[in-house]
């Protein structure tokens, strides 16, 4: 069990060849490839929003959670 030999890909193709017609399999692969295009430009976008959120500065994070820190301990000493 493992890669696929010469004979097993030609009953492949035979199959796909009798339940689809010879017209039919340019659609099924111009939309086979439509479709990895489509997964492919969507992962980009995916790692370049991963790549801009993760180049985002840490330290205003850190002096916003600073003061939040800051004006709660104030509204404590104000009860």
């Amino acid at each position: 069990m493992g890669s696929f030999g010469g004979v097993e890909i030609l009953v492949i193709v035979l199959v796909v060849l009798l339940l689809f017609g010879a017209k039919k399999i340019p659609e099924l692969a111009r939309g086979l490839g439509q479709g990895i295009t489509e997964f492919r430009k969507a992962s980009t976008d995916i790692r370049k929003e991963l790549e801009k959120g993760s180049e985002e500065p840490v330290e205003p994070r850190r002096e916003e959670k600073k003061r939040e820190e800051q004006r709660l301990k104030k509204e404590e000493e104000q009860d």
